[in-house]
């Protein structure tokens, strides 16, 4: 099995790497979380451009045909410079979703508009429950009239109060818990009965929770109601994105606590030098280990088509408790001003810490491992 990536996968890291570096700096990223808006509209112009809101989907569909990766070499830029940009959210989850369903006419609609940068869709999919299974689903879809009826809540829906169109998880038959039943619709933000109350995440992302009261939905905006597969892989594909962002958090983590532990004095010698801090920073180069290492290697089975719920149930508990130790450890090593709002430090903390309670954290996805050993 190959963990390398290959001539092409580094160009493409490469100039990625060259663009954020320039544009995205700490400060800049911060100018972008302050603002009124959830995102700069000229980064993600520049990501359209580079080709990677295209990358995840298949030629058929008029995509670039990237791999898992291709998307695993650019999460962990995007985990390096704590990019904000609704990259998960419109493309690798609701774009996923779409392109799941196939050759239906309002999905090839609204894919192609994703691609080219001229909409943002956001995927309604979590309805408290915490966790990563596609199957808990009680927001109703039924017939009326020509067309159908949806009612029911969704919570925590990222980017879900600046998407165009928002990419549903709904119920046609049976209950929660049941594979069976599941559809998935495209719904208009600003139709009749639709609610928004729009919020920002612990790290400053924008979400919202959704209310749906007696939405009326065309017929053709119903686009599969065999959907469990399909809600299945893209759940599974967006924590393997998720884990690469997280891993790219811990390598700018180690790399700056390294630089800091290295540079500040105390007693006239870099603290580097104390025992307590050599060992700390020790054990944060294994937690890297480990976690890239199972990153690497979920990602290898997943492009090999070999990769079960299982394996990603590994990699996401991994992920998410030494991510976790990780950033903790930088910031203790920091001291105080490691939770500054002036200081990078603090912010992965904050990432980590959401990254880790998506989809189901570390605890969930440690129970789920055991339950299937």
């Amino acid at each position: 099995m190959d963990f390398t990536f290959t001539d092409e996968q580094t160009m493409l890291r490469e100039s990625v790497a060259r663009y954020l570096a320039k544009n995205y700096a700490f400060e800049a990223r911060q100018a972008i979380v302050r603002s009124d808006r959830p995102f700069s509209a000229e980064v993600w112009q520049a990501l359209a451009d580079f080709g990677l809101l295209a990358l995840p989907f298949p030629e058929a569909l008029d995509g670039l045909g990237g791999s898992v990766v291709d998307l695993v070499a650019v999460g962990e830029l995007f985990g390096e410079h704590l990019v904000v940009e609704p990259y998960l959210s419109s493309i690798l989850l609701a774009g996923r979703a779409l392109a799941e369903v196939g050759d239906h006419p309002r999905a090839e609609h609204w894919l192609g508009r994703l691609m080219a940068g001229e909409a943002l869709a956001a995927f309604a999919h979590e309805e408290g429950a915490g966790t990563a299974d596609p199957s808990l689903v009680a927001v109703s879809c039924t017939k009326a009239g020509g067309g159908y009826r949806l009612d029911g809540e969704k919570r925590l829906v990222l980017g879900g109060a600046n998407a165009d169109v928002l990419v549903v998880t709904a119920r046609v038959d049976g209950a929660p818990g049941s594979p069976d039943g599941l559809a998935l619709l495209v719904v208009e933000p600003g139709a009749p009965g639709v609610r928004i109350t729009p919020f920002k995440t612990l790290d400053g992302r924008s979400a919202a929770h959704l209310a749906f009261d007696g939405v009326e939905i065309p017929a053709d905006d119903l686009l599969t109601a065999d959907a469990h597969g399909a809600i299945t892989r893209t759940l599974d594909g967006a924590v393997i994105a998720l884990a690469a962002e997280a891993v790219g958090a811990m390598t700018a983590l180690l790399r700056q606590t390294g630089e800091y532990a290295g540079s500040r004095r105390q007693f006239g010698v870099p603290i580097a030098t104390f025992q307590t801090v050599a060992h700390r920073l020790a054990d944060m180069k294994i937690a890297h280990t480990k976690a890239r290492g199972t990153l690497l290697y979920t990602a290898a089975l997943a492009e090999a088509g070999r990769a079960t719920r299982r394996d990603v149930s590994v990699l996401k508990a991994q992920v998410g408790r030494l991510g976790r130790a990780l950033a903790e450890a930088a910031v203790q090593t920091h001291g105080g001003i490691g939770m500054t709002d002036e200081l990078a430090i603090g912010h992965y903390l904050k990432r980590l810490l959401a990254i880790d309670a998506m989809f189901g954290d570390s605890d969930y996805h440690y129970r789920v491992v055991g339950a299937g050993a």
